[in-house]
């Protein structure tokens, strides 16, 4: 699997592991951990600036998922049966698809 670690991967640790969280829940299970391997881990050098900038800042806590627990089947799902608490984030940082 090919990943672009300014603007693909976050994307992909995001939604694989809301997935993750969902599965587990489907199944009745506790969450575990979610690992991602890469076949082809790349940096474009219209991003080099970017991925600076985020070196540079120090991480922050975690954010928590919080499912709504009346839901019985991760089929059912809205947007509004998932939240995100204590999301602290940083500022963007923009950037341009690589060509």
């Amino acid at each position: 699997m090919s990943g672009d670690v300014f603007i693909g991967v976050p994307f992909n640790v995001a939604s694989y592991s809301l997935l993750t969280h969902l599965i587990a829940w489907e199944c009745g299970l506790e969450v575990g951990e979610f690992i991602h391997t890469f076949g082809d881990v790349h940096i474009y050098l219209n991003h080099i600036e970017q991925i600076k900038t985020q070196l540079n800042r120090e991480p922050r806590n975690f954010p928590t998922l919080k499912l709504n627990p009346n839901i019985n089947s991760l089929f059912e799902f809205e947007m509004e049966d998932i939240e995100i608490v204590d999301y602290n984030p940083h500022p963007k940082i923009k950037g341009t698809i690589a060509v």
